[in-house]
C-alpha cells in the first residue's frame, strides 16, 4: 500500500471491523488557537498504528477526544457507538487512554488500588475486580508488584502499571501518548515487547521513530491539526521529503 498524502480526504483502509472512526473533527482551545482542523481517521480491529508529527501537530489533542476528555466539532465513533454525553461512561470503558506522564494516572497508595479503581467504579463485584486486577497485572508482567507503593516505582514500572489500569477495564482500543518518553534502554525494550504482545487495537502517539518502525505496521502523520499522510510505516519512514516537511527524521 503506497503512502497516502491526505489533505481533507477521509482515509478509509479496508478492514474486517471498525474500532474507531473519527470524521471531520475540529477543535480550538479557549484562546482561539485551532488544534484540530478536520481530522479524519479510521482504525480497524487489530490495527496497531503509530501517530507521528511535530510538537503542536494536534496528536495529544486528538487522543483526548477519543474518550471525551475534550469535545470538538465532528464525529467520533467507537465500535459503531457515537461518542455523546449520554454514553460517555461506556466509551471510556472501551477506550484505554494512557497519558505520557504516568503520575497523572496513578494516585492510589498501592498498585492494586490503582489497577482496581476503574473496575470498582464500574460497580463490579469484588471477585470480578480482583480477577481483572490479576489479569491486567499479569498482562504487563507486574503481578509481583500488586502490594507495592505506586509512587516508589521507576518511570518504566509506572508506565506498565498505568497500562494495567486501563487493561482492567477490558478496553477494545488502547490510546497511548508518548509511551517510550523518559525510559532507559532496558525499560524501553520491555515496553516494546509488552505492546507487541498485547492483542488489542492501538493508536500510539510517538516521536520515537525506531519504536514506530519496529512495532507499528501502519503510521499516520499529523501536522498543523491535520492528517497529512496515512500508510505503511515502512513507506512513510522511507519518504525523507515527507518526513522533513513535517518535522520528522528518518530512524
Amino acid at each position: 500500500m503506497p503512502v497516502t498524502h491526505i489533505a481533507n480526504q477521509f482515509a478509509m483502509p479496508d478492514c474486517g471491523g471498525d474500532i474507531l472512526i473519527v470524521n471531520d473533527l475540529h477543535f480550538s482551545y479557549p484562546d482561539g488557537q485551532p488544534a484540530l482542523n478536520g481530522v479524519s481517521l479510521k482504525l480497524c480491529e487489530g490495527d496497531k498504528v503509530a501517530l507521528m508529527g511535530p510538537n503542536g501537530a494536534g496528536k495529544s489533542t486528538l487522543m483526548l477526544h477519543l474518550n471525551g476528555i475534550l469535545s470538538g466539532r465532528g464525529e467520533v465513533e467507537i465500535a459503531g457507538k457515537r461518542l455523546t454525553r449520554d454514553n460517555l461512561p461506556l466509551i471510556r470503558s472501551m477506550v484505554g487512554l494512557v497519558f505520557q506522564n504516568p503520575d497523572d494516572q496513578l494516585f492510589s497508595p498501592t498498585v492494586f488500588e490503582d489497577v482496581a479503581f476503574g473496575p470498582l467504579h464500574m460497580g463490579l463485584p469484588e471477585a470480578e475486580v480482583r480477577a481483572r486486577v490479576d489479569a491486567a497485572l499479569e498482562a504487563v508482567r507486574m503481578s509481583s508488584y500488586r502490594d507495592r507503593l505506586s509512587h516508589h516505582l521507576s518511570v518504566g514500572e509506572k508506565k506498565r502499571i498505568a497500562i494495567a489500569t486501563v487493561l482492567s477495564m477490558r478496553p477494545i482500543l488502547l490510546a497511548l501518548d508518548e509511551p517510550s518518553a523518559g525510559l532507559d534502554p532496558r525499560a524501553r525494550r520491555t515496553l516494546i515487547n509488552l505492546l507487541r504482545d498485547l492483542p488489542i487495537a492501538m493508536l500510539v502517539s510517538t516521536h520515537d521513530m525506531k519504536l514506530a518502525q519496529e512495532l507499528f505496521p501502519r503510521a499516520v502523520v499529523m501536522d498543523e491539526g491535520r492528517v497529512v499522510a496515512d500508510g505503511l510505516t515502512a513507506d512513510i519512514l522511507d519518504d525523507e521529503a515527507l518526513l522533513t516537511a513535517h518535522g520528522l527524521e528518518k530512524p
